[in-house]
């Protein structure tokens, strides 16, 4: 018999702030964390992102360690250690058989970007002799599991901007099966580095003056950072140590479009969608709240909306979508965990956070986004989307808990 489970704690870092409560009350106020980049090296063209506040990396790490730590890691870790303290856990025997599964779409390309300026810029004949364990896209899941004395499976998993939502799903069949009791599962990244901005920009799908999800004027996506992080548990397990639950995680619907690398595929993302529906033993009409893919590029949110109308029908134009990306930026494989994270809080919280700096939809995108300002919903079943290139589409179900 396959066992229920449950969130029991959360995490989250990102251009709206440090913890959960800033990225919530962030993405209710609809107030942006994008804004001009704080640049660092050579000059960059890309002049917009939604980049983490500032912080003294002496504040959270033991100077004996962070030079294991890229940038994507520490945003990990931070982002861990609050979904721990918040599900109630510390660090001992009730952690050491939980599994981590961490996505991340770029992995340590800080610390790839600083090898190549050293070989190629500054002509150096040597590197960091850290390089390879700081860099390693598994960096982060294995510094989490190190940090918080986790000995259970640990690893990565990478889809570009569903791997959050791939490492949660997997965390989720782990639990079901029985194979474990307690994970730690999301996403992280951050992808301000010269060398990715450029390349970003090379794709021609950034926009120059803000993220607008859905709307006639969209013109692409902006960057963002940042990590999330949750706690699943057994039901069981949660229970026998009173732990109070945000929510149910009942299905993740997965596809792949096997057609472009970019460009998304609506067969293919209504399919996930119908799988996840099915999973979750639900039908269209019992959904109550859509968190978008939503990037602001011209075709993903048309494809979106479509395969939203195909697979819903015309309780499409009812059920209530929005995309969070217009306040925390695309943060590549950590997107999928932010939205899961904010999908989970709408849930808890009856609140359904807005597609900021929405203006008007044009012929397709014609569906109810919640536009700019938040609204009080009764949700009792949500999905978030992630649809990613390489056509890696993940959509998760979440249901209030009862």
């Amino acid at each position: 018999m396959k066992r229920r489970v449950v969130i029991t704690g959360l995490g989250a870092i990102s251009g709206l702030g440090f913890g959960v409560d800033d990225f919530w009350q962030g993405l209710c106020s609809g107030a942006s964390a994008i804004k001009e980049i704080v640049e660092e090296g050579p000059t960059n063209s890309v002049k917009l992102g939604a980049q983490v506040p500032e912080f003294d990396t002496a504040d959270y790490f033991d100077v004996s360690k962070i030079s294991f730590y890229d940038r994507f890691s520490q945003l990990a870790l931070i982002s861990a250690r609050e979904a721990i303290q918040d599900a109630g856990l510390a660090s001992g025997d009730i952690l050491r058989d939980a599994a981590v599964i961490i996505g991340t779409g770029c992995g340590g390309k800080h610390t790839d970007e600083a090898t190549y300026y050293q070989l190629y810029v500054k002509k150096s004949a040597r590197v960091h002799p850290l390089t390879i364990p700081k860099g390693m896209p598994s960096a982060a899941a294995s510094a989490v599991s190190m940090d918080l004395g986790i000995k259970g499976p640990s690893f990565s998993v990478t889809s570009a901007c569903a791997s959050g939502a791939h490492a949660i799903f997997q965390a989720y069949s782990m639990i079901q099966s029985g194979m474990v009791d307690l994970a730690l599962a999301g996403g992280t990244d951050s992808p301000f580095t010269f060398g990715l901005s450029k390349s970003w920009e090379a794709l021609r799908v950034l926009s120059p003056d803000g993220c607008r999800p859905f709307s006639s004027n969209r013109n692409g996506m902006v960057l963002g950072e940042g990590a999330g992080i949750i706690v699943l548990e057994s039901e069981q397990h949660a229970l026998k140590r009173g732990q109070s639950i945000y929510a149910e995680i009942v299905a993740c619907g997965l596809s792949s479009d096997a057609d472009h690398m970019t460009r998304p595929n609506q067969t293919s993302i209504s399919l996930a969608i119908h799988k996840a529906l099915a999973q979750a033993e639900v039908k269209p009409f019992q959904v109550d709240y859509i968190n978008a893919h939503g990037t602001g590029t011209v075709l993903n949110d048309q494809v979106e909306s479509l395969a939203i109308k195909e697979v819903f029908k015309n309780y499409a134009y009812e059920v209530p979508i929005s995309s969070s990306k217009s306040l925390h930026g695309h943060a590549m494989g950590a997107s999928s965990a932010l939205e899961a994270v904010a999908t989970i809080k709408s849930i808890a919280d009856q609140i359904i956070p807005p597609t900021a700096n929405f203006t008007a939809g044009d012929e397709f995108c014609d569906l109810d986004y919640v536009p700019n300002v938040a609204r009080k919903h009764s949700i009792n079943i949500a999905l978030s989307n992630s649809f990613a290139f390489g056509g890696s589409n993940a959509v998760l179900a979440f249901k209030r808990y009862i």
